[in-house]
């Protein structure tokens, strides 16, 4: 089913046109995503879809019974009332029925209805209607609901009763998505929900979303999160939308054969043009064949031609270089600790990353990430410990928050500041490679956007030839296009490379080593990203089944308990595995027991001698209570399992 249709839209602000004939479905259970170049028009398309913005052409069809849910950039969440009441009044309708289900049980209980057989009838088939259609609106499980979004959102150390309006700008924008999300709207409309979430969060967001049971359209610069997400892809490119089935791996795949084939379409075309234009030119004048060149000119004016692909849109170029190779060993830490005198972060950290490695750091947000690259670059002194380079080491930095850039100086004069040896046309080469073209150039480094300092930064960089980058967040404020570019030039880069990021898949493309940042050390995974997630889920199971086992007692003292083999432990893992697998199936098979229950006891008290008699129907009433307290019970538990 078609749940909504866009046809032939247009946009246009002045005279500048953002979308023109943008044609677009979303169907039942689809996810779409939406994508293109930093002022493609993503987010224009997605208010217009939402009814938030004007359109001057087209027609947009949405059933009657359809409904969105829009979450637009960073916007945050804005109300008086506590988190827990916020999210609650996403279900005041249920709050309602279930009182007046309330209602209907005391009045079930009063002598003067049960006394009256056809009155308490009524009354019974009402209820028990009302009370079927409450179970399946999810009336027994949506406190459960909210915890467990809150809880993936990162709110569960919160106290519920905090006011929204105390929380910062990222949390507020997380409740945003938590409330929109508990809402359930037929059509999820999503533009950079992954804005303030880190990668545990992402990951909980995934499974969410793909468990969803409406359909989705989502704007987003992380890759990683469109393949895991999407099954459609729409591109705007040049004001117009193109629909490539698959996730994004797949667009990008598509995409690459689609121009190969369109751009051999075009060129025989060109050469069949060219050959009726010279025949044309060589015979229209001469008597003897001028008829001849008179019917190709007619098929020349027939042929409907096509447009030359667009092979490369304006995009970043760059690559990296070095000057001079470095030692095998590049950089040593023994024992660091960094951080704040008043405030350590991390400490004992102890490796070594070697030439030509790709080091990714991760950790949670705090733990001292940029504040250990900030250490290794002497931005911050180390509190303890030793950090050593090898010979001939270069490095160059990448800071997230470019403070390296003069807040005062042109586009031009940071370059030239620091490399006044070359020619203004070599440098306006450089910035055209990083598109500063034109008066570009005469911009001032306060003016700039985040994506423009982030090309500033990354020319300079490269202008340093060093042979150890350190990277600090490098793909913030770069469009898809521009990662991708420099994941490209990273990937071709003969140095070594140590780097902080949330983005998932420059992870996963860049890296050829994982070190996990705690507050005690330092943990080494050897492999991208995705091995480093499978091998810490492997190792956080063995040790949960490990703190789960009983120590025994020796003499009234603990004795500590042999090392476990691999195999053993592996056989722990899966039977702990099997236990929750268990106690899942124990609560699923509970449920459907006391629903059963409800629906027997519901029956019986239509029964004339039960009605009848006061103390059996206030019995029934009562059982009906305490088994729907005990089904809200079970289905917390049911989900709280279900996440782990």
């Amino acid at each position: 089913m078609i749940l909504l249709q866009a046809e032939h839209i247009e946009k246009t602000y002045g005279i500048e046109t953002i979308l023109q004939d943008i044609s677009l479905q979303i169907q039942t259970g689809e996810r779409v995503g939406l994508v293109g170049v930093n002022g493609a028009g993503k987010s224009t398309l997605m208010k217009i879809l939402a009814g938030e913005l004007s359109y001057d052409k087209g027609i947009i069809r949405i059933p009657k019974d359809v409904t969105l849910g829009y979450l637009a950039q960073n916007s945050g969440l804005e109300s008086e009332r506590s988190i827990w009441d916020e999210l609650l009044s996403v279900f005041s309708h249920l709050q309602k029925e279930e009182l007046e289900l309330r209602e209907l049980e005391a009045k079930m209980g009063d002598p003067a209805i049960l006394a009256d057989e056809k009155r308490y009838q009524q009354l019974l088939e009402n209820y028990s209607h009302r009370s079927e259609a409450f179970k399946e609106k999810g009336g027994y499980s949506y406190e459960g609901a909210i915890r467990g979004v809150l809880h993936g959102l990162r709110f569960a150390d919160f106290d519920y009763t905090t006011p929204i309006r105390t929380l910062s700008g990222g949390q507020k924008t997380r409740l945003a998505l938590a409330k929109l999300l508990l809402q359930s709207p037929t059509i999820l409309l999503l533009d950079e929900p992954t804005n303030y979430l880190d990668i545990e969060t992402l990951t909980w967001l995934e499974m969410y979303l793909q468990n969803y049971e409406g359909a989705i359209l989502v704007v987003s610069h992380d890759r990683y999160f469109l393949d895991k997400l999407v099954t459609v892809v729409y591109e705007i490119e040049r004001t117009r939308a193109t629909r490539y089935v698959g996730n994004y791996s797949r667009f990008l795949d598509e995409k690459a054969a689609r121009l190969e084939q369109d751009l051999k379409r075009f060129e025989k075309q060109q050469d069949e043009i060219a050959k009726l234009e010279d025949f044309i030119a060589r015979n229209i004048a001469r008597a003897t064949t001028t008829k001849r060149a008179q019917s190709r000119r007619k098929t020349l004016e027939k042929i409907d031609r096509l447009d030359k692909p667009i092979m490369n849109n304006k995009s970043v170029h760059f690559s990296f270089d070095v000057v001079k190779m470095s030692g095998t060993i590049v950089m040593k830490a023994n024992n660091v600790g960094i951080g704040y005198p008043d405030a350590v972060l991390s400490q004992g950290l102890t490796f070594e990353i070697e030439r030509e490695e790709r080091v990714a750091l991760v950790g949670p947000n705090g733990i001292g990430k940029s504040t250990l690259l900030k250490t290794i670059v002497e931005q911050l002194p180390k509190l303890r410990g030793d950090i050593h380079f090898g010979s001939n080491v270069t490095i160059g930095y990448y800071d997230q928050e470019h403070r390296n850039l003069n807040e005062r100086n042109t586009v031009l004069g940071e370059i030239w500041d620091e490399y006044p040896n070359m020619l203004e046309k070599d440098v306006r080469t450089l910035l055209g490679n990083f598109l500063f073209s034109g008066d570009d150039v005469q911009k001032k480094i306060s003016d700039l956007s985040g994506g423009e300092r982030a090309r500033v930064s990354l020319a300079k960089l490269m202008l340093k030839q060093a042979n150890f980058l350190i990277f600090d967040e490098p793909t913030n404020h770069l469009d898809i296009f521009s990662k991708e570019v420099l994941e490209n030039a990273l990937y071709d880069y003969p140095g070594t490379i140590l780097f902080v990021s949330h983005d998932r898949y420059f992870l996963n493309k860049i890296a050829t080593r994982v070190l996990e940042l705690t507050g005690d050390g330092v943990t080494s995974y050897l492999g991208n990203y995705d091995y480093f997630v499978e091998k810490k889920q492997e190792l956080e199971e063995l040790a949960a089944e490990q703190a789960a086992q009983p120590a025994k007692k020796q003499g009234g003292t603990v004795a500590a308990q042999p090392e476990k083999s691999s195999y053993e432990l592996d056989k722990e893992a899966k039977r702990r595995e099997r236990q929750r697998q268990r106690r899942l199936e124990e609560i699923e098979v509970t449920i459907q027991k006391r629903e059963a229950d409800i629906v027997k006891w519901e029956e019986e008290l239509c029964l004339p001698e039960i009605y009848s008699d006061h103390v059996q129907a206030k019995e029934r009433n009562d059982q009906i209570h305490a088994a729907k307290e005990e089904l809200e019970q079970l289905y917390d538990e049911w989900s709280a399992l279900s996440e782990e």
